[in-house]
């Protein structure tokens, strides 16, 4: 007698089924990496980007994973009555927010010649924008009962590299405001954690290396314990960990997901970056 196989899983079991969540700046690369994961999970999940082409061809994939279960919405972050209705939209349309990921940045950063114009406008996208959606969202997070925010900042955070200013002062204070976050939402069942990458393959390094993922390896090799890049996926991966109760006991938390970049040491004055066009 033939053995009857074991049904497949539902789609949307996972340890985020039934809960809803949202991704700033979902549209990127390794934005895409995180909703992917977040919706392999078995969340439902709403992209907010200013790319609204680059938002809903990502949705569009998942909803032919998993009908109704992603949603892109084109949003301007530093508008904070934009991201309200956002947020009404989200709380109608799926009944609420369980997850909401901070990882919409700017890259805006001339170094020491950066003008105040750039750095206000850089940390308004990079701190205050995060730190405001999460004020709007944080009723409906409490409500959830398992409320997680997760903020997304970089290894750039706690080292120095040479002519780069804005950037890593806008992700340390990110990091800094995951742990203020952390002990005053834990009040209301949020946790609170940031996740800090080192080289991910991203847009910037795709443009950079002719979309040469080995050459992007090879420079990245001398800084990473791993001798390669991050893949967003992997950035998703514990993105989606943070979010879901296996990490109950997880808040206030830096995790870094830089294949050893943090434990190996900075990369001091070497211009690294313009290798990936050399």
């Amino acid at each position: 007698m033939a053995t009857q196989e074991a049904p497949a899983p539902a789609p949307s079991a996972g340890p985020l089924a039934g809960r809803s969540a949202v991704v700033t700046g979902g549209a990127t690369l390794v934005g895409a990496g995180v909703v992917r994961a977040l919706h392999a999970a078995g969340a439902t999940v709403t992209v907010l980007d200013i790319d609204g082409d680059g938002a809903k061809a990502l949705t569009a994939e998942l909803d032919q994973v998993r009908p109704d279960s992603a949603e892109a919405l084109v949003v301007d972050i530093t508008d904070d009555d934009a991201l309200a209705g956002a947020i009404s939209h989200v709380v109608e349309s799926r009944g609420g927010i369980d997850v909401w990921v901070n990882l919409a940045c700017t890259y805006l950063d001339d170094g020491a010649d950066t003008s105040r114009a750039d750095w206000l406008t850089a940390l308004d996208v990079n701190l205050v924008s995060a730190v405001q959606a999460v004020r709007l969202a944080r009723p409906h997070l409490a409500a959830s009962g398992h409320g997680a925010v997760v903020n997304l900042t970089s290894i750039s955070s706690s080292v120095a590299q040479t002519g780069r200013w804005v950037y890593p002062a806008s992700k340390a204070a990110i990091a800094q405001v995951t742990r203020s976050m952390a002990m005053d939402l834990a009040a209301d069942r949020i946790r609170v954690n940031s996740v800090s990458p080192g080289w991910t393959w991203s847009k910037i390094m795709d443009t950079l290396s002719g979309g040469d993922r080995a050459k992007t390896d090879a420079v990245a090799a001398p800084f990473h314990l791993l001798g390669r890049v991050g893949d967003p996926a992997e950035v998703g991966a514990v993105v989606a960990f943070l979010a879901s109760d296996a990490a109950s006991v997880v808040t206030g938390a830096d995790w870094a997901a830089d294949g050893g970049y943090s434990a190996m040491g900075p990369e001091q004055a070497v211009p690294a970056i313009p290798l990936l066009s050399a």
